[in-house]
């Protein structure tokens, strides 16, 4: 019984691993496509 509650805990655990690291790809692919640009140059703000 230990052993079936393990197996199945360890597939859970996986299962949810996968899930994280695919909704993080999704994150970071969904950052590159927006057009926005967060990064501030430097001199471009001190001319202003």
């Amino acid at each position: 019984m230990k052993a079936l509650r393990r197996i199945i805990a360890t597939i859970t655990v996986t299962l949810l691993a996968f899930r994280a690291v695919a909704t993080f790809l999704s994150w970071i692919e969904k950052q590159e496509d927006s057009e926005v640009d967060a990064w501030i140059d430097e001199d471009e703000f001190e001319d202003a």
